[in-house]
């Protein structure tokens, strides 16, 4: 059961990692776009930062979190045994 739920959250992780990279890239580059008098598209990025990119990062950052938790509590306490 622990393995299978952390081979779940490790591909949710991996499909979250790829969202929020997407996003800086998006990012960087309408900011760039933006500076020389390009519309790539940084009005659309604003809008989904909450809904889409800032969720996002708390995924990443929670799971991350979890997935170690549980790697801790893992070797800790069930290795010994």
């Amino acid at each position: 059961m622990k393995d299978k739920l952390l081979n779940w959250l490790n591909m949710v992780l991996v499909a979250d990692v790829f969202l929020v990279l997407f996003g800086f890239v998006w990012l960087a580059i309408a900011a760039i776009g933006d500076a020389v008098g390009v519309n790539l598209g940084l009005d659309l990025w604003h809008k989904l930062w909450q809904p889409v990119f800032n969720p996002a990062i708390g995924i990443l950052m929670g799971g991350a979190i979890l997935s170690g938790i549980i790697s801790w509590v893992s070797r800790r306490f069930l290795s010994s045994q």
